[in-house]
C-alpha cells in the first residue's frame, strides 16, 4: 500500500475520471485525492444529454454520476488545468493555483468541434452539443418551437438530434456531407440503411451537402447557405462535426501528446516525447490513445461511455499499485438512438474490407452487421437486434475467422459478403 503522505490528482471531471478516482481509493490508495475540472459541476452523465435532456424527459441537472467517494476528496471545479511540471510535479489551474502530484490522472476528455467561423458560431440560435450547459440551452430553444432545425453533421450525435427533433415535432434538415449518415463509422452500407430509417421519421436528410456559412439577422441565425447554393431556412442549427481531445494544456510538459490524444504503453501509463513511460502518470477516457491488442497493437482513443468506465477503473488501479494482470485492450462497445430503433456496436469496424449481413433482414431495419479485415472479425453492429450481439461479441473478441461458418439460423441460403463502403 502507499504511504499515505502520497498525493493524487485527477485531471478531468467526466466519467473516466471519476471511476478512475473511485478505483484508487478501493485499491486501497490513502493519501490526499484532488479532482480537477474545467466546469464547474460534479461528474455527470453524457448520453442523455443528447437523448432524454433534450426531450425534457429529465433535466440536464438531474445527471449527475453516483459516487461511491466520501469527504476526504478536494475538488477543484471550474478552473482547468493550464499546465504541467513534470520536473516540479505541479499542476497549474486557470485561477493561478497550483497543485503538486506523487500520482496523476489525464482524463480530461474532448470538447465539441466549433464552427469553424467565430462569428457565425456565437449568433443566437447556433449550438454544440457536448456539456450539461449546452444541452440545457438547446432544450429550451427547442421547447419554444423553432420553425426548422438545420443540423450540421450526420455522425451519431447529429443524428440523435435529428431523431430529437422529429420525436418532438420539430421541421428538421440534416446536412451531411458524406455519401450517408454515419459513413466514416459504419460504411455506406449500413449508413444508407441508417440514413432511410431517419428519412422514414420525417428528417430532411441532404447526404453531399455541405453548409458553407449561417447567415443572420440581427445577431440571430436565419438561415444556412450550402456549397451549392441551396439556402435552408432555420431559426436553430446544431453544429455536430465531431469531437477535439483536450490535450492543448499538456504543451511543454514533455509528454507524448497531441490534437489525436495522449499516448499510452499497452499498461496504461503516458508515455514522454521519447517514447518512455512516466510511471506516475496514466490516462483514461477518451483523451487516452493506447495500443489495442485485438488490432494488432494499433493506437487507437475511444469516445465510448463504456471504455472510459473500464480504463478509469484500469488506470485507478495502476496508479494505486496494483499490477496490471494484461495489457490493458477492454473490447470496445458503443450504442445510440436512431430514429426508433436503437443501434449497438462491438469492436472496432476501422480499417474493415468486408461486411455481412449475419442476422435479420437489412430492409426490415433489424439486422446484425459483421465487419471483417483479412480474413478476420473486427466489429459487429446490431440495429434494432441486440439480443444476437454476445454472440458476434465473442467473434470479435476471439478474432474468429471472417466469414463466419455456417449460415445464420434466418438465413438458410447463406451469407452474402459485401463491400462496406468507406468512403
Amino acid at each position: 500500500m502507499m504511504p499515505t503522505s502520497e498525493r493524487a490528482v485527477v485531471v478531468g471531471a467526466g466519467l473516466a475520471a471519476l471511476r478512475g478516482a473511485e478505483a484508487m481509493r478501493e485499491a486501497g490508495f490513502s493519501g490526499s485525492l484532488s479532482i480537477v475540472g474545467a466546469e464547474p459541476y460534479r461528474p455527470y452523465d453524457r448520453p442523455p444529454l443528447s437523448k432524454h435532456v433534450l426531450t425534457g424527459a429529465i433535466r440536464a441537472d438531474a445527471t449527475t454520476l453516483p459516487s461511491s467517494l466520501g469527504a476526504d476528496v478536494d475538488w477543484h471545479l471550474g478552473s482547468p488545468a493550464l499546465g504541467l511540471d513534470r520536473a516540479a510535479r505541479t499542476l497549474r489551474l486557470a485561477d493561478g493555483r497550483r497543485l503538486p502530484y506523487d500520482r496523476l490522472l489525464v482524463a480530461t476528455g474532448t470538447r465539441a468541434r466549433p464552427w469553424p467561423n467565430p462569428h457565425e458560431g456565437r449568433l443566437t440560435g447556433v449550438f454544440t452539443l457536448r456539456g450539461r450547459d449546452d444541452a440545457a440551452a438547446l432544450r429550451a430553444a427547442l421547447a419554444a418551437g423553432p420553425r426548422r432545425v438545420l443540423v450540421i453533421g450526420g455522425g451519431f450525435i447529429g443524428c440523435e438530434v435529428a431523431n430529437l427533433c422529429r420525436q418532438l415535432g420539430l421541421p428538421v434538415t440534416l446536412v451531411e456531407p458524406g455519401p450517408t449518415p454515419l459513413a466514416r463509422v459504419l460504411g455506406t452500407t449500413v449508413g444508407s440503411l441508417i440514413g432511410a430509417i431517419h428519412e422514414g421519421r420525417g428528417v430532411d436528410l441532404r447526404c453531399g451537402g455541405e453548409v458553407e456559412w449561417l447567415e443572420d439577422e440581427g445577431g440571430r441565425l436565419v438561415r444556412g447557405h450550402l456549397t451549392d447554393g441551396t439556402r435552408i431556412d432555420a431559426d436553430v442549427a446544431v453544429i455536430a462535426l465531431g469531437a477535439v481531445r483536450n490535450t492543448e494544456w499538456l504543451a511543454g510538459s514533455g509528454l507524448s501528446a497531441d490534437p489525436g490524444g495522449v499516448d499510452c504503453d499497452e499498461a496504461g501509463y503516458v508515455l514522454d516525447a521519447d517514447g518512455r513511460p512516466d510511471p506516475r502518470i496514466a490516462a483514461a477516457g477518451d483523451v487516452a490513445r493506447f495500443p489495442h491488442p485485438l488490432y494488432g497493437g494499433r493506437r487507437v482513443a475511444l469516445e465510448h461511455w463504456s471504455q472510459a468506465v473500464a480504463q478509469g477503473v484500469h488506470a485507478g488501479r495502476l496508479l494505486a499499485g496494483a499490477v496490471p494482470e494484461a495489457p490493458y485492450g477492454e473490447l470496445p462497445t458503443f450504442w445510440s438512438t436512431q430514429g426508433a430503433v436503437v443501434v449497438k456496436s462491438v469492436g472496432l469496424t476501422e480499417g474493415a474490407d468486408a461486411l455481412a449481413f449475419t442476422q435479420g433482414e437489412p430492409a426490415s431495419g433489424r439486422f446484425v452487421a459483421l465487419y471483417g479485415r483479412a480474413g478476420r472479425c473486427i466489429a459487429a453492429v446490431a440495429v434494432d437486434s441486440a439480443r444476437w450481439l454476445p454472440a458476434h461479441a465473442a467473434l470479435v473478441a476471439a478474432g474468429a475467422p471472417f466469414p463466419p461458418r455456417g449460415a445464420a439460423a434466418d438465413r438458410p441460403k447463406g451469407i452474402e459478403i459485401l463491400a462496406p463502403g468507406f468512403p
